[in-house]
């Protein structure tokens, strides 16, 4: 069975996943393509990472990558490309990435019409799977620490992004500079995902955000290969987990975490979607968890999380 040394399992209608097919386009990647359904159960991926909601996931062999941020990280090493890493020096561009990925990311769904969503998602999922989603994003949104725009407030939050970026993009091609950084990335998934949903029209009257768009969205999704869960799991399961990062025990963010190393613990996202995941962790650094998964049917797999944004507690 052909080995892949990048597999990515997600879904074509995600936006967080369009950020990294983006990155593999632009980047010139091949990869592996596993798709999953849009939402839970994931027999593709549960038996991986064990409980972890989000998509996408990053897969090399027997470690596991979650979220898009440790997921630009991976793929800046791979592809060598430090712009991909996720560090934003410039306080304008920052302050732009979160908005994109905040209140910007969650209005493109909230500043629809109902009528035109149901339309939208049953055209695409069919009645069931459509009932079926909206009642597991209200379960993934119950406990969640944030509070999206709605409405009309959503649609000028969307604008003010829209302007906002714009603006930034005067008199040059990307945000990045001559050529797409990860800021480009954090910025065009909520654009394209605005597009998916409310056509060519949504960035009318933005000539910078137009010309970049096509610019981010030409480069296409790199060199795509369709592959199924079991090719997925054969990588999981040949494989062993590769050697551990330098835990840097000495930075004073790891404080609080390093004791937990050798210890059972659960790690699961602060803000939404708060599903853990369970296992020994086995290494922290400034940028990441690690812990490890013990399966009967894979061996020893490492499912790799982003320090921001994540809680870990031993249990």
């Amino acid at each position: 069975m052909k080995q892949y040394q990048v597999i990515l399992h997600h879904y074509e209608d995600s936006p967080y996943a369009e950020k990294v097919r983006a990155m593999f386009g632009h980047g010139g990647i091949r990869w592996g393509s596993v798709l999953s359904p849009a939402m839970p159960p994931r027999p593709n991926l549960d038996p991986l990472v064990g409980g972890y909601r989000r998509i996408p996931v990053l897969q090399m062999g027997a470690d596991l990558f979650c979220d898009s941020t440790l997921i630009a990280l991976e793929l800046a090493a791979l592809a060598g490309k430090p712009e991909y890493r996720p560090r934003l020096d410039d306080a304008g561009v920052a302050a732009l990435v979160k908005q994109a990925q905040g209140d910007a990311f969650f209005s493109v769904i909230t500043s629809v019409s109902p009528l035109k969503l149901l339309i939208t998602l049953v055209g695409k999922f069919g009645l069931v799977d459509t009932l079926r989603f909206f009642k597991d994003r209200t379960k993934m949104m119950k406990n969640a620490t944030i509070r999206p725009p709605r409405g009309s407030a959503a649609s000028q939050v969307f604008q003010e992004f829209l302007t906002s970026l714009d603006k930034a993009l005067d008199g040059r091609d990307f945000l990045g500079g001559l050529s797409p950084a990860y800021a480009d990335f954090c910025v065009y998934h909520p654009v394209h995902f605005k597009i998916s949903v409310s056509g060519d029209e949504a960035c009318q009257g933005f000539p910078n955000v137009q010309r970049w768009f096509a610019a981010m969205r030409d480069s296409g999704h790199g060199d795509r290969d369709e592959l199924e869960a079991v090719h997925a799991f054969a990588a999981a399961a040949e494989s062993e987990p590769r050697a551990l990062p330098d835990a840097a025990e000495d930075a004073p963010e790891n404080a609080e975490a390093s004791p937990l190393i050798g210890k059972q613990v659960s790690i699961a996202p602060t803000d939404y979607g708060q599903d853990p995941v369970t296992g020994e962790l086995v290494a922290v650094t400034p940028e990441r968890f690690v812990i490890a998964r013990v399966t009967d049917r894979f061996g020893r797999l490492h499912v790799h999380f982003p320090r921001q944004g994540y809680s870990v507690v031993e249990i």
